[in-house]
């Protein structure tokens, strides 16, 4: 990826899960912007607005978790990859749940990956420096959505 600064949507509503992220995040060697939304209703409408008044401004990445107020992280999965102009959007799903239920139902509704979080602190910080190594840094991602 080029020295551009990587856009990474959050969706997320437990606000320590949300420190340690943006922890990782900032010690990172790649420049990234980082927006937080804390249910998935805020996400949808988010991404809807933004698609239609900034579409160079969708995220290149989302971390979705599953358990969220409003819509719950299945159904944002569901209402993304429906949607054309969203669709191309890589979804990490980082989740507390290691439910094979929804290891299932999230790759049906095509994520790009589940990741349970690890409890550790150390083990959660490593985990997502892994996640921006690999997907910024490993993959070829579109330079537009």
């Amino acid at each position: 990826m080029s020295k551009r600064i990587a856009k990474i949507l959050l969706v997320e509503d437990n606000e320590g899960d949300i420190v340690l992220t943006m922890e990782a995040l900032k010690d990172s060697q790649l420049p990234n912007e980082v927006i937080i939304k804390k249910d998935g209703e805020a996400a949808i409408s988010y991404l809807q607005e933004l698609k239609v008044s900034q579409p160079n401004q969708l995220p290149d990445l989302i971390l979705l978790d599953i358990n969220l107020p409003k819509i719950n992280g299945h159904e944002v999965l569901s209402q993304i990859k429906n949607d054309p102009e969203l669709k191309k959007i890589p979804i990490i799903v980082l989740t507390t749940s290691s439910s094979e239920n929804d290891i299932q139902e999230a790759y049906s509704k095509h994520a790009n990956c589940y990741i349970t979080k690890p409890v550790d602190v150390n083990d959660f910080l490593m985990v997502t420096s892994k996640i921006e190594e690999f997907w910024f840094n490993v993959v070829k991602l579109p330079t537009s959505h």
